[in-house]
């Protein structure tokens, strides 16, 4: 079991930054490959970034390329989403997400483990 608990999300103008963090308790993320996904309201939830567990190789959306970068911790078993040039667009309630798979991190169903959600809201 993985425990996952997500921090970091508030209110921001657009054009600004903010840093989101997945706390991972019950084992240790090193194991994991780890995602972020977004959820707008009246909206399906979607990819945002990955970390495969192995070759640490990275991934993102189209929307949020060059603009976000997912990172990892593995001496404080936690995961990052640093985030700039916000735009109103990227309003959701971000998740945090843990996989034992390394392809597929595109998609929900591909997790095991979610975090519950902070908010991100940006202002125009």
């Amino acid at each position: 079991q993985v425990q996952l608990v997500e921090s970091g999300g508030g209110l921001v103008q657009a054009g600004g930054s903010l840093k989101l963090s997945c706390a991972a308790s019950g084992r240790t993320v090193s194991r994991y490959s780890m995602g972020w996904f977004r959820q707008a309201p009246g909206k399906e939830r979607d990819f945002v970034a990955a970390f495969s567990w192995i070759g640490g190789i990275t991934s993102y959306a189209d929307s949020v390329k060059g603009r976000f970068t997912i990172s990892r911790d593995n001496a404080k078993n936690t995961v990052y989403l640093q985030m700039n040039s916000l735009e109103p667009e990227d309003t959701a309630v971000y998740y945090c997400a843990a996989s034992s798979r390394v392809v597929g991190l595109g998609s929900p169903s591909a997790h095991d483990y979610w975090g519950q959600g902070t908010q991100v809201t940006v202002s125009s």
